[in-house]
């Protein structure tokens, strides 16, 4: 057994590319090994056996306890029948290589066929690797790929070099007019000499002992660490940022942490302002104090170990630095010499949707939505709620959020604050956007929720209407996402919104869909949210609660039962209906009766059903279920003992009219029909 190491050193590989990179390689690798029977993928110890690593100037790959030969192999193909035409025969012959006198004939039913067994040595593994290896890098599919010199190969950036080892020596893999060797490099200042790899057991060490640290999660867990200890030292705490900490493990190959200090006339800016400045320009980490306060500190992630220890480095972070803030101060004062409202008119500029119109349409639709939401939503007033709806987009035209686009509806706060507006007015314009993510809070004030309702609320409804509807996996608009903010809004916060008053039907079914979704962390199964709103039921908040009850009765004997005796009455009911061309709607005449097991049964619904209904008002659902309950055991014996297909019309339509008002009973609860099982 012999190990695999495969690097290709380039140009920096810009950081958004590096992790698909990094598995792309991985499993293009893995998987045409499988397929030439060098290793087993789904047995593959990951840990031991195999390890992948990313920096910027390099992709590598060791996969360990590979044959050193390709192990020999029997291959069977079936060929035509012996009576087949001689034309058939000959083309199996070509394509498999042999003579006639070479295939073996064996009878298949009563045909005899004939059979080619072929038998093939296997190759040495270096050889199998050239010619995958060489393929792989030829299709590698970068998002971006550029060429260089007079070459028609790609790579994301200028190729340099390729070490590729097997079994400790040197694969002749070809690519770009590159050759493999044994040779890769370190750090680009630190230690730029050329480096002989003698094995994939050496490959990190070697690169560690020239500064470059190959293992991604090891360099991201340094700069975690070095950070953490020198934010310690001054009695601050790092403000977590995980897309930033893998953004900056792609920058660096030896990180070095340092501290920088931003200059004290910028710390009246807002501290979203002073981040976004920070993080989105200059890749930054932004420092709090004990108080939870923004910090005059920052991290700086280096590249580089300097003889002054780094001051210089900072000094040249600290000039740039306030460089920006200078910038976002223009922008901030700038701002705030035109109220709102004026910033508002420019949105008439701003198209939302080629089909739709301009955010300037949006905005009127959503303020009558929000209006309109206000009457389900406590404590909420419909003045305020206006008020905040027409200022909710008008920081999209300022010069702040034009710069930093993320800052959309903070900053429509700050200067709804700084123009007096009423607090609930301002903290409406920054959360109207919420939630941003499943793990990102709703908003929770009545004047928010409203104007997020039908800031979200407006966007599915155009879009729909506009035909820009979510395909399969392609959701250009996040409407997905707009859906389940609007459902954790309403069931976070507890709202009784009858969404058929602004939803159409394929809307409430996209919502069905949606919930489903929301609602499978918790295991309420997706079949039961589906039977639960087919049955009319519009408030989300009562549809969760009720399909947790009705989960819970299907786990039953006796939900289970019922759940199969509905099916059975259902099933029967619609074969009828459909033969009859008539509706059975449960209108039972009790004269027609004659067993005693349909007598019971009519009993019962007729006992249930006020109980059902009177549990579901109440939003009983579990007492409504231990209603249902009793009608088991009646419907049991009713499907045991009574033909419904009498030969009496009038019997056989009025069982059929049971039936119907067995179906109509659970129903009520949801539509069982939907339900599995």
């Amino acid at each position: 057994m012999a190990d695999l190491l495969l690097e290709l050193f380039c140009e920096e590989i810009p950081a958004r590319m590096q992790a698909k990179a990094q598995h792309d390689l991985d499993m293009f690798l893995l998987k045409a090994l499988s397929d030439e029977k060098l290793i087993d993928i789904h047995t593959l110890n990951t840990e031991r056996e195999h390890a992948n690593f990313v920096t910027p100037r390099r992709l590598a790959v060791i996969i360990k306890n590979l044959p050193v030969t390709q192990a020999d192999a029997t291959i069977e193909k079936k060929g035509p029948k012996t009576s087949a035409p001689q034309a058939a025969i000959d083309g199996f012959l070509k394509s498999s290589g042999l003579t006639l006198d070479k295939l073996e004939k064996r009878m298949t039913g009563k045909d005899e066929t004939y059979f080619a067994v072929i038998h093939q040595k296997g190759q040495p593994t270096a050889t199998i690797l050239k010619t995958i290896i060489e393929k792989i890098l030829a299709e590698f599919p970068w998002p971006k790929s550029m060429r260089w010199g007079s070459r028609s190969e790609s790579w994301v950036r200028p190729l340099h070099s390729m070490l590729c080892l097997f079994d400790g020596k040197v694969v002749p893999v070809e690519f770009a007019g590159i050759a493999a060797s044994n040779i890769t490099y370190g750090h680009r200042f630190l230690a730029p000499e050329a480096i002989t790899v003698k094995s994939a057991d050496e490959y990190a060490s070697q690169l560690k002992a020239a500064k470059v640290l190959a293992d991604f999660d090891e360099r991201k867990s340094e700069i975690l660490k070095q950070a953490e200890a020198l934010v310690a030292k001054h009695s601050l705490t790092l403000k977590r940022d995980d897309g930033l900490l893998a953004e900056v493990t792609g920058l660096v190959e030896w990180p070095v942490v340092l501290m920088g200090t931003i200059d004290a006339k910028f710390m009246d800016l807002p501290p979203e302002v002073l981040v976004s400045e920070m993080r989105a320009h200059q890749k930054y980490f932004a420092l709090v104090t004990k108080d939870g306060k923004m910090s005059d500190k920052f991290l700086i992630v280096s590249n580089m170990i300097t003889a002054d220890g780094g001051k210089a480095v900072v000094a040249g972070n600290e000039r740039v630095l306030r460089a920006r803030l200078a910038d976002g101060r223009f922008f901030f004062d700038q701002d705030r010499k035109r109220p709102l409202s004026e910033w508002a008119k420019g949105l008439e500029d701003v198209t939302f949707h080629a089909k739709i119109g301009t955010i300037a349409d949006k905005v009127e639709r959503i303020k009558k939505l929000a209006v309109a939401l206000a009457a389900y939503v406590p404590g909420a007033d419909k003045k305020l709620v206006e008020q905040a709806a027409a200022l909710s987009k008008a920081d999209l035209t300022t010069g702040m959020v034009g710069e930093f686009p993320e800052l959309q509806g903070v900053m429509g706060r700050y200067y709804a604050l700084y123009q007096k507006e009423d607090p609930q007015i301002a903290d409406a314009i920054r959360d109207h956007y919420l939630p941003l993510g499943p793990d990102s809070p709703v908003p929770t004030k009545p004047t928010s929720i409203c104007v997020a309702l039908a800031d979200k609320l407006d966007t599915l409804i155009a879009m729909f209407a506009a035909g820009e509807k979510p395909t399969g996996s392609k959701d250009p608009f996040a409407l997905r996402r707009s859906a389940l903010g609007i459902i954790r809004i309403i069931l976070d916060n507890k709202l009784r919104l009858p969404l058929k008053k602004f939803l159409n039907e394929e809307l409430l079914a996209f919502f069905g869909d949606r919930l489903a979704v929301q609602l499978k962390e918790q295991s309420v199964r997706h079949d039961i949210i589906k039977a639960v709103m087919a049955s009319g039921d519009d408030d989300l908040v009562r549809v969760v609660e009720r399909a947790k009850a009705l989960q819970h009765f299907l786990t039953t004997d006796d939900g289970a039962n019922l759940l199969a005796g509905y099916k059975r009455a259902n099933n029967i009911v619609g074969i009828e209906e459909k033969k009859d061309k008539q509706k059975y709607a449960g209108q039972v005449k009790d004269a027609l009766l004659q067993q005693v097991e349909e007598k019971n049964l009519f009993s019962v619904l007729e006992k249930t059903g006020p109980h059902v209904t009177k549990a579901l008002e109440k939003e009983q659902f579990a007492e409504a279920m231990t209603v249902l309950a009793s009608l088991r055991s009646p419907v049991d014996a009713f499907f045991d003992k009574v033909m419904v297909n009498a030969e009496d019309k009038n019997l056989r339509a009025n069982r059929l009219h049971l039936l119907a008002r067995i179906r109509d009973s659970l129903d009520a609860i949801a539509n069982f029909a939907l339900i599995e099982g």
